[in-house]
């Protein structure tokens, strides 16, 4: 790795490194705009044996936040790396849909009738959508569907299902931070599964959806709670605790640890509700519906998503329709 054969004395155990430290040691495989936590795990482990080696992450990419280095790319590069790797190694969030979900997509898409039922003929985006399985689905319940992901790896599923199942999708590799490659009011629906969390900033992508929408076009998106990115993944002490203050990034999952909750690799952002449901709002849509799906068991075992979700829903769910007007004040309705 080309590791210093030792730790800088202004960096020694028991003593957090800041992110500007992390970036002055000449390491090869370091690129500050293009964070890989496995090496910095490894690289921090290194300088700071004592601390609980999530801790000092934690710190560095609460720096990296504030960092004026081109953060947001290095955030989107970090996450792109990990979904390819995700898929590339099987992760259960990468399974394509199965014959059984085919069969009744709109069971699968609409368990609340939030969609009235029949999206037969609409333009639909599924939305951060790869895997091979949202635009599967919404192909299969007859909708026109183009798909977008930043992952090459995630898109390749699509392709993979698409040609499987004799399906026409528009396959796109992008940010949802800039849909350049859309039109404005292109789509009756944007569908956008949990990945608002891995930008740095959400406005631009509620902006980019306001835009893509037509008037009166619907916006359904899931989230991650803030306070689930905020809240420890297991017991300490006897209880869940807060351990991030909000906009910043979560405390990443255990290296080896398999997690509901959060995705190996990555870097997520604990936006604040103002952020999400604020930002939906001044991007020029109304909140019709909005849902805390229910991941509760009650006889489930402590540090299991189950058990924690009894005190931390995971997520929001939320239907937004773009609004005719912008000057319009009704903001939630």
């Amino acid at each position: 790795m080309g590791l210093p054969s030792h730790p800088d004395p202004s960096s020694a155990p028991g003593q957090l490194v800041s992110w500007k430290q992390i970036r002055s040691v000449d390491l090869e495989t370091l690129d500050p705009e293009i964070i890989d936590l496995e090496m910095l795990s490894e690289f921090v482990n290194f300088l700071n044996p004592t601390l609980a080696i999530h801790f000092p992450i934690h710190f560095i990419l609460a720096n990296c936040m504030n960092d004026s280095h081109g953060s947001e790319d290095a955030i989107q590069a970090t996450n792109r790396r990990a979904y390819d790797r995700m898929a590339s190694h099987d992760h259960f969030l990468t399974t394509p849909v199965s014959a059984e979900e085919l069969a009744k997509p709109m069971e699968i898409l609409d368990g609340r009738g939030w969609l009235g039922g029949n999206i037969r003929g609409w333009r639909v985006l599924c939305l951060a959508g790869g895997g091979g399985r949202q635009g599967p689905l919404y192909a299969a319940a007859g909708a026109e569907v183009t798909v977008l992901d930043i992952s090459s790896a995630m898109l390749e599923r699509d392709r993979w299902m698409a040609h499987r199942l004799g399906l026409n999708l528009r396959i796109l590799q992008g940010s949802m931070l800039v849909l350049d490659a859309l039109a404005n009011g292109e789509f009756d629906l944007v569908a956008h599964p949990v990945s608002t969390c891995y930008v740095a900033s959400v406005q631009p992508v509620f902006d980019e959806v306001a835009r893509v929408l037509r008037p009166g076009g619907l916006y359904i998106s899931q989230h991650k709670q803030p306070i689930n990115l905020q809240t420890s993944l297991h017991k300490v002490a006897g209880h869940y605790i807060l351990e991030t203050p909000v906009g910043h990034p979560a405390i990443p999952v255990a290296q080896g640890e398999n997690s509901f909750l959060r995705e190996p690799h990555t870097i997520e952002i604990a936006h604040s509700l103002d952020a999400i449901l604020g930002g939906i709002c001044r991007a020029g849509m109304s909140i019709e519906e909005f849902s805390e799906p229910d991941h509760t068991q009650p006889d489930a075992a402590p540090n299991t998503m189950a058990h924690r979700s009894q005190y931390v829903p995971p997520y929001v769910r939320i239907k937004a329709r773009k609004r005719s007007s912008t000057s319009s004040k009704s903001l939630i309705l």
